[in-house]
């Protein structure tokens, strides 16, 4: 069992805490879904306002469901399609304050209102991405995006 110490204060803060113990959680575990599994438990845990936290691995050119925390989920996404597709597409962070305004949405569960979605590249290339819901509209901002971009840099060599 890992004991984690997360400052919840601010969400910078958060964020640095929330990097070491994912670093710490995951720097000696060599399988990627095992490293995954325990981040989107960590997110999970310590994000406010979460419906969904988990990844999509880019797998034979399409995104498929990998280790997550929440409701059931669409298994598999085509690149440029939803929130997901798009951010495997482009490479760049979604930040969604509606999910009803972004076109071609993909409606995993009907209780999400916004979505923060940030790509995993490695070696110049999207391997997956991290996905994370909330119920309430506008909940992710440039900090949020700010900390995952981090933690997904973090994660690149080890998923």
């Amino acid at each position: 069992m890992y004991a984690c110490e997360i400052d919840a204060a601010d969400k910078p803060a958060l964020y640095r805490d929330l990097l070491g113990a994912i670093d710490a959680i995951t720097a000696d575990e060599r399988d990627a879904v095992a490293n995954m599994a325990n981040v989107a438990a960590l997110l999970w845990q310590y994000l406010p306002e979460l419906n969904w936290a988990g990844f999509y691995r880019l797998v034979e050119g399409e995104l498929v469901l990998g280790p997550f925390q929440g409701k059931a989920a669409c298994i598999r996404i085509a690149l440029g399609q939803g929130v997901c597709g798009t951010a495997a597409a482009t490479r760049a962070t979604q930040i969604v304050a509606d999910v009803h305004d972004f076109p071609g949405h993909i409606a995993c569960d009907a209780d999400s209102a916004s979505e923060l979605v940030v790509p995993i590249v490695r070696g110049g290339a999207v391997v997956g991405v991290i996905d994370l819901d909330s119920p309430r509209p506008n909940r992710f901002d440039a900090e949020d995006a700010a900390g995952v971009e981090a933690i997904a840099a973090l994660l690149a060599g080890r998923v």
